[in-house]
Parts: structure tokens; sequence; C-alpha cells
């Protein structure tokens, strides 16, 4: 079926989309792992690098006041100062050598040819007299933690995605489990269970994958009863029908020529068709119908589709294909197909072959709208319309078995068109070229 494309809203053109991956739970969680770790890892690295430094300043801070009063005494006794103290000194801090003449004491860190050093300093008759403490033990204390910190934060956000993608994936995994579950069921598989363990025990606690993967068994289980007692109905109601319309049937040959007699026959024809239609189907949704798959000319069996339909229909090969098929059932739908188009639509009526593909068209109003987005439904027609909506089951049902894909649609200037697309079959002889076609 062919479908219009729109443009999506939102979507400027030409803003390339984002890599599939991306839209993950796993990628997600990595992300959001590896962002809590990282703010968690420079959280207490900031905290304790603050709290060392501050240790560690303050230990060299008390030593250098301590050297600075006994220096002080010194210098006041008139007594030789010891070689890490003078009156200002080469490489004193401006800073420092201005609080010390403001007749206040303060200390500093800063370098001094080439090494970090304490500075202390305070006043001595209007001048600085500073002393100086070795710093460079407790820089490379502080170095070397910030890189302890920075490589333990690196093992444990690693650690911890590695933690992480495991316990996600374990969640991702019976997540695409359900999901593939689901799409099999969608399929028509209604065998299909994810069957968690966690939903079989009463007493084992229940996650909400589990929980999802619990609700879905039970809707494929309520769902697969409601639709086996639906086919049991049709094929036992198709059964009893059999035996009245063999009686009927035989009964209305009796009746006098006429027209209530003709009347009468036609409506036991068409009680009898519809019965036919109705086991059909009811064979179709047990899956028990079996192939009888042989290679054939696509050309040739559309021809005598539209031959065996005794309808006014053209037939177009454009390109002939051999395919492997069953002939009897792709007869089977292309009549079907072909007594729609002529019930329902408006000639001309066209078959029209390319390859492995063919397209049934007529020039009427087109299919309806649910059918297009649900395919045929078994009674449903649109209103005031004649038929059971059999007919385009029995196609679809018979086109699945034989391994063709049929979809619907309307045609852009008019009517509707069924589309068959089969299964092509490529024999190579030893030049390595395609066989010819033939039936």
């Amino acid at each position: 079926m062919s479908a219009t494309r729109r443009p999506r809203a939102g979507r400027a053109r030409g803003v390339p989309r984002r890599p599939a991956w991306t839209a993950t739970l796993t990628w997600k969680a990595a992300v959001f792992i590896t962002l809590m770790c990282c703010a968690l890892a420079a959280l207490l690295g900031a905290l304790v690098h603050v709290s060392v430094t501050r240790q560690t300043v303050d230990t060299s801070r008390e030593k250098a006041l301590s050297r600075l009063e006994d220096v002080t005494r010194a210098y006041e006794a008139g007594e030789p100062l010891p070689p890490f103290a003078a009156v200002d000194p080469v490489g004193l801090p401006p800073s420092l050598r201005g609080l010390a003449a403001r007749g206040e004491r303060g200390t500093m860190v800063a370098d001094h040819e080439g090494r970090p050093t304490m500075w202390a300093a305070g006043p001595a008759d209007g001048r600085a007299l500073a002393v100086r403490v070795d710093y460079s033990l407790g820089a490379r204390t502080i170095s070397g933690l910030d890189q302890a910190i920075l490589g333990s934060s690196v093992l444990a956000i690693g650690a911890t995605l590695l933690v992480g993608w495991f316990a996600v994936t374990r969640v991702t995994r019976r997540l695409h489990l359900t999901a593939q579950v689901a799409r099999r069921i969608s399929a028509g598989d209604l065998d299909a269970r994810v069957n968690d363990p966690r939903t079989k025990d009463p007493k084992r606690p229940q996650d909400e994958v589990a929980t999802v993967s619990g609700a879905l068994d039970t809707m494929a289980s309520s769902l697969q009863g409601k639709l086996l007692s639906e086919q049991r109905f049709t094929a036992d109601v198709a059964h009893e029908l059999r035996t009245p319309l063999t009686g009927l049937s035989a009964a209305a040959e009796l009746l006098p020529p006429g027209r209530p007699s003709e009347l009468v026959r036609d409506r036991v024809r068409a009680m009898r068709a519809l019965t036919e239609d109705l086991l059909e189907i009811s064979r179709l949704d047990t899956r028990s119908e079996t192939v009888d798959l042989d290679v054939y000319a696509l050309g040739p069996l559309a021809e005598r589709a539209v031959r065996a339909s005794g309808t006014e229909t053209t037939v177009r090969v454009v390109r002939d294909a051999r395919v492997e098929t069953d002939r009897r059932r792709l007869e089977r739908v292309l009549g079907n197909l072909l007594a729609n188009a002529h019930k329902h639509g408006r000639a001309p009526v066209e078959v029209t072959v390319d390859g492995p593909v063919v397209t049934v068209r007529d020039h009427g109003e087109g299919y309806p709208a649910y059918l297009l987005e649900h395919g045929p439904q078994r009674f449903r027609t649109e209103s005031g319309s004649k038929g059971h909506g059999l007919g385009l089951t029995i196609a679809r049902g018979q086109a699945a078995v034989i391994g063709a894909e049929l979809a619907f649609g309307n045609a852009p200037d008019g009517g509707a068109q069924a589309r068959l697309t089969l299964p092509e079959y490529t024999d190579l002889d030893a030049d390595g070229e395609d066989a010819p076609p033939g039936d």
C-alpha cells in the first residue's frame, strides 16, 4: 500500500538526526551515571582538597609565626639573625611588606628562588622583619593528593559504569525480550509468551519489567482464547450450514421452472459460496493449509486467472518473471481481487505484471479508509455496498500462505489498486545467466 510522505513537523531541514543508539535506555543510563559520578567526585575531591590544603597551610603558618617570634626576640636583643630570617629580604611579597610597615604581622605562600615558601613578616623599626619556611613538602603533598583524587575518581567512575551497565543491560535485555514477544503476537504468533520466571512464583517480588511481562502474557492468553473461540464458531457454523444447504440445493432443483425457482436457486448458490468462504477462512485462521510450490512464469498465470474470471479485464505484461508459488492459491488470490474490482469498482479493470509484482486496478472510488488503515476485515464493508468482506480477507490469507505480500492502496488519479508481490525465482545456469521464463 502506497502512502504519501509528509514532512515531520518541528524538524528543520538540514538538521542531522541523532544516531538511533542515543535513544536507548543503556546509553541514557550511562550518561546519567557518568554525570552523577563526575559531580560526586568533583564535590568530594574539592572538599578533601580544601580540607587538606587548609590543614597543611595552617601547620606551615604556625611554624613560620613561631620562628618569627623567636627571630623578633633575637632582633630586639641585638643578636645575629639566622639564615632563614632578614630585615626587608629580597623576594618578600610586596603585600606582606606593606602589612609589616603598618605595624601588623601576616603570612603568605609565594615562590622564592623557584621553590614554594611560607613567609611570615612583622614590624621592625619601620621596616619588615621576615622569616621563611620551605613549603615544598606541603605543596608536593597537596599535588599528590590531587592526583590521587583524580585517579580514584576515574577508577570509581569506571567501576560504577561497569556495574551500572551490567544492571541496566539485564533490565533492557528483558525489555527487548518483551518487545520481541509483543511483535510476534502482533504478527499472528499467539503462542508467543515472555514467561518471566518472576511472574510464576507469587512469593517472589516483581519489578516493573516483570509486571509488564505478566500483563503482556495475560493479554496474549485472553486474546488467543477469544480468537480461537471465534474461529471455532466460524468453522462450526460453516459445517452446520453445509448439510441443510445441500438438501436445500437438491430440493431447489426439483422446483418447476419459473422465476421463483430461479430466485431460490440463486440464493442457495450464494449461501453455499458464503459457507465455502467461511470454511476457507477457518482453515486459514488455524494455519492448517499446505502449499504445493512450483516454478511458473507469472505472465501466463495472470492471463489464465483473468480468463477463468470471465470478466472484461485488460492484461499487460511489462516484464515477465519466474516465481515460486502455488498456482491454485495464486489464481484464487487474483480471482478474488478481480471479483472485488468488478463488483465494487468501475471499468476499466487492469492487471499489470511487472517482474514478480502483479497489480490489479480499477477506476472506481478506491478502497475505503478503514481498509487502507487496518486491512480487509470479514463482514465489514462500506454502508450501502453489497458483500461480506470475505473476498479480500481470503485473498490476504492465501497470499500469506504462498509467501506473497498483498498491499492495498488507491491510485493517485483515482481507483483501487491491489499490489501482489511474489517471491521471484532465479535459476542460474552454468554460464551464470537466468533461465528463460516458462510455464
